[in-house]
């Protein structure tokens, strides 16, 4: 394994309501933030209904933020594939691997929101049902192959993309699982990476994590091919500030709206606290390991708690939400940044072994130095005794 990687997953999720032109420029802003703070990594998904994940190309909004933020890496959190014909998905990212100059993430998924789907006439079960057969196709394309097919929406005829992309390995594809096997199947039968975007926030006592890398394993041994846990992504909330007190205060700002987005629209129904509560909804997120609400040094136990459970991964992706207000909210990335990122990338240990040798040689110093003053002082007390004598 590599060192962990850390980034942002950024739905974007955004009251509605709000000033939507503000939250998307917002959210560039903090592109730019968490570049310069040193994060590897993020992430933008594609939605087309219920007002609050508001980005609906993120093709277009990564185009928009790549000259800001001249260093990280971006991904497509995901590309609903199965709603788009997959040769101009294909080429859509390919122009896009290049506009970055092989600064891209292709993260793939069926669509998550129903609302999503029903405008162009399909179910859940016809979005995942295209998310195999477009799969296979984008990835014969994306290798430069020719490709005839016929889908249940698209007919390609010999078709094939005029840009190969722009490194010699290809771009990295990434498969979205929330709590099905679909995603960890179509992985690894193709060797790629995984998007684990319900990474902590399955039903209780049911370890999505392993069971996924598990059916990777199975489908890669199956098909001949290889997974690797480097391209293995985990996404998990996170609000910390420099005391756990004023995080809670913080995550007031939203966290009862969000709580009832995901549990209502997005359909994760274990995030609701029936009451509307703050002080519950934090306890939940805290004591279910959903996240972390509280201080760096919570959040570090939390990431070493993921790393134990799962045998290793990749990248952690931190969540975007808008619990907290904007100022707070960039504070937390650069607590993260400060506090908890070195611990896992090793910049933490050479200082703190530098900070240890440093206080040892103090010791040792201040040790020979009252050695010195009682050596003196002894000296003095037997010169008093022998003038007197």
């Amino acid at each position: 394994m590599s060192h962990l990687r850390f980034g942002y997953f950024i739905a974007p999720y955004h009251r509605a309501g709000t000033n939507p032109t503000l939250a998307l420029h917002r959210d560039l802003d903090f592109v730019e933030h968490i570049d310069r703070l040193g994060y590897d990594e993020v992430w933008f998904g594609e939605h087309h209904s219920a007002g609050t994940e508001i980005i609906g190309s993120p093709e277009i909004f990564i185009a928009a933020a790549a000259s800001r933020a001249p260093r990280i890496t971006f991904g497509t959190g995901v590309v609903s594939v199965s709603y788009h014909n997959p040769l101009w998905v294909a080429d859509r990212i390919v122009l896009l691997d290049h506009l970055t100059r092989g600064r891209l993430l292709f993260g793939v998924g069926p669509g998550s929101l129903p609302t999503d789907s029903a405008m162009i006439g399909l179910n859940p079960t016809q979005t995942r049902e295209l998310l195999e057969e477009n799969l296979d196709i984008l990835v014969r394309l994306l290798d430069g192959d020719a490709v005839t097919a016929t889908t249940a929406t698209h007919t390609l005829v010999d078709a094939r993309l005029q840009l190969r992309p722009y490194n010699p390995g290809g771009i990295p594809i990434s498969v979205a699982a929330v709590a099905s096997p679909t995603g960890a199947r179509l992985a690894g039968r193709y060797g790629l990476g995984l998007l684990s975007i319900g990474a902590t926030l399955t039903a209780e006592g049911f370890d999505a994590l392993a069971h996924h890398w598990n059916i990777m394993e199975e489908r890669a041994a199956a098909y001949g091919t290889t997974v690797d846990r480097n391209q293995w992504s985990l996404l998990s909330p996170f609000h910390i500030a420099e005391t756990e007190e004023q995080a809670r205060k913080e995550v007031a700002y939203g966290i009862v709206e969000w709580s009832r987005y995901f549990a209502n629209i997005v359909a994760f129904p274990q995030m609701a606290v029936e009451t509307g509560n703050v002080d519950q909804m934090i306890a939940f997120i805290n004591d279910s390991g959903v996240g972390v609400i509280g201080t760096p040094d919570q959040a570090r136990g939390h990431v070493e708690r993921l790393l134990k459970q799962t045998s290793g991964f990749g990248s952690l992706l931190l969540m975007g939400h808008d619990w907290a207000a904007p100022q707070a909210t960039r504070r937390s990335a650069e607590l993260f940044a400060e506090e908890v990122i070195p611990h896992f990338q090793g910049q933490a240990k050479p200082t703190l072994e530098a900070a240890d040798r440093a206080a040892a040689v103090r010791e040792g110093f201040n040790k020979a130095q009252f050695a010195a003053i009682d050596h003196m002082t002894a000296k003095y007390q037997r010169e008093l005794q022998e003038r007197e004598s």
